[in-house]
């Protein structure tokens, strides 16, 4: 895939903090790029800068091969902005909505009509059309939001914070809709702090810090910064003629097997097992389960999450208030 946004050596300073500090990655066609970071991290302003909405000290900002500075206005056409406080008309309907918006990017009117029409389509609201926006729910008007953005049909889509405070409903529907998205090409630069939506929709992510890259890859890439194992958690019961030296001979027998525990007591017998990230042991290690006549009540296979990952990586927590940043 190609390269779609390329930001390199970003600085951008308000007096004397520095809120973007020599920042430089790429998001590719069709992707779907997560950019996180802790209130502050310069998230914010790295989204208005890519937007061509606010002017940078530093560095080059290109989209589509065009560059912000000396081609802001072709840069401007091919994007479209979800943002995360809505920004529309509360006494207009939604088709009004989306053809105002949609409008400033001289759509005709012929082509406006279509444009409203598919849009509204495809965040779920057609049979909303004529309602207000005032009138709609908070799931609705994020919708709607997303619609706004999306009606002049731009190739690059930067969202903000596009399902905060929506029902798990309306938050399905709009990742849903991200992911068709990208899968009919455009690029989309996607901002959260439910480490959730990014795990799931996100191709790679971004972690920065006080301006700064801290990090950058797929989740994959991501755990084999902080960690190089992973574990297999078992609740199982044990038969009456357990032989424990044997089992733990046949299992560290296994290829990349890093360690392994049982503890037995009172409680209920766990069994962990930890392995190396790219050894796929769980068969094998059921099998030989089986054949020591252990009986498997439940099986996880525990990886760092995203959270963790991040609070690795950065030494904060994300925060789900104070979005500035």
């Amino acid at each position: 895939m190609d390269e779609y946004v390329k930001i390199k050596n970003l600085v951008k300073n308000y007096g004397d903090v520095c809120a973007v500090d020599n920042l430089s990655f790429s998001i590719k066609e069709g992707e779907i790029f997560g950019l996180l970071g802790p209130n502050g991290a310069g998230k914010s302003t790295t989204i208005n800068i890519v937007t061509t909405l606010l002017e940078y000290d530093k560095g080059t900002v290109e989209a589509g091969g065009f560059d912000s500075v000396k081609n802001r206005e072709a840069m401007k056409r091919l994007i479209g902005v979800v943002p995360q406080d809505i920004a529309l008309h509360p006494f207009l309907s939604a088709y009004e909505n989306v053809c105002f918006f949609a409008s400033l990017y001289g759509l005709s009117k012929k082509e406006l009509k279509e444009a409203a029409k598919k849009a509204l389509d495809f965040v779920g609201l057609s049979d909303m059309a004529g309602l207000r926006m005032n009138r709609m729910s908070g799931g609705m008007k994020r919708r709607l939001n997303i619609a706004c953005g999306i009606a002049h049909s731009p190739k690059l889509i930067v969202m903000d914070e596009p399902t905060v405070g929506v029902d798990a409903m309306s938050r399905d529907l709009i990742l849903h809709s991200i992911q068709v998205l990208s899968k009919e090409g455009a690029t989309v630069l996607y901002t959260s702090h439910y480490m959730q939506e990014v795990e799931e929709i996100c191709d790679r992510i971004a972690i920065i810090d006080k301006g700064r890259m801290i990090a950058c890859g797929t989740k994959k890439e991501l755990v084999n910064l902080v960690t190089d194992r992973k574990e297999y958690e078992a609740e199982v019961k044990l038969p009456a003629d357990f032989d424990k030296a044997a089992f733990y001979r046949e299992v560290l027998s296994l290829p990349d097997i890093k360690d392994i525990t049982l503890t037995e007591g009172d409680k209920k017998p766990v069994l962990v097992i930890a392995t190396g990230l790219e050894f796929d042991a769980l068969m094998q290690i059921l099998r030989i389960l089986d054949k020591h006549g252990i009986h498997v009540k439940s099986v996880n296979s525990r990886i760092p999450s995203l959270d963790s990952m991040f609070l690795t990586l950065t030494g904060h927590d994300m925060q789900t208030e104070n979005h500035a940043g």
